[in-house]
């Protein structure tokens, strides 16, 4: 196969891997953080129940769970879904595993904060929410900002696990074309997209904590 042709092909998963990529991110994070409000709630309850559920997410691979999404509704329940459900469970999936993760970023970040802000706040008249929204999730912002990177980049790089449930995103189109060509060629060329894609990520990454750099 031409080097173009190949480029092209794997450019069309490259989009079903950004649009992963994208579509996690953009529910992870704010789930992430009713999470984490979840495994700091005084009701030991809740406390408890959100805290087996990020235990489960980090304790088993995030291709089994893409598994049990996409194969649990058919074996559990017998319901036959469409073949347009394998983007969805893949979404439904990553967005589960990642926000287990941001979680615990997140309540490590809200747990660093001084007690003598959040009294400060109250003597300035501030409300609980206006504290929170206002005064201490910016600075948690901050303080997460290298740990939040780090499992973006992680991030980019899983999206490849979606081939388990068979989304042809780039890594699956990759190992396709390697196998009907038996070259290594479709695998090089999916390295350097991963690579661009990885380098983008920290590239932007770097310019939003330089951006929130404000007490330096």
């Amino acid at each position: 196969m031409p080097l173009s042709l190949l480029i092209q092909k794997l450019s069309e998963g490259l989009l079903v891997s950004i649009a992963i990529f994208t579509l996690t991110l953009i529910f992870s994070l704010p789930l992430g953080l009713l999470v984490a409000f979840g495994r700091m709630a005084k009701n030991p309850i809740l406390r408890n129940i959100v805290k087996f559920y990020i235990s489960i997410m980090r304790g088993t691979p995030l291709m089994l769970q893409l598994m049990v999404v996409y194969f649990g509704p058919y074996y559990i329940f017998g319901i036959r879904l469409s073949h347009g459900y394998r983007f969805i469970a893949a979404i439904i999936g990553f967005v589960l595993n990642y926000a287990a993760y941001f979680a615990e970023i997140y309540r490590g970040g809200i747990e660093s904060m001084p007690l003598g802000q959040y009294e400060a706040a109250k003597l300035l008249g501030y409300s609980k929410t206006q504290t929170f929204f206002r005064i201490i999730l910016p600075q948690v912002i901050k303080r997460i900002l290298p740990a939040v990177t780090n499992e973006v980049i992680t991030l980019v790089k899983d999206t490849s696990l979606a081939f388990v449930i068979s989304v042809m995103e780039m890594f699956a189109l990759a190992k396709a074309i390697a196998a009907a060509q038996t070259n290594m060629m479709p695998f090089i060329v999916a390295g350097v997209f991963y690579y661009i894609f990885n380098y983008v990520v920290a590239f932007a990454s770097e310019a939003l904590e330089k951006r929130f750099s404000y007490y330096q």
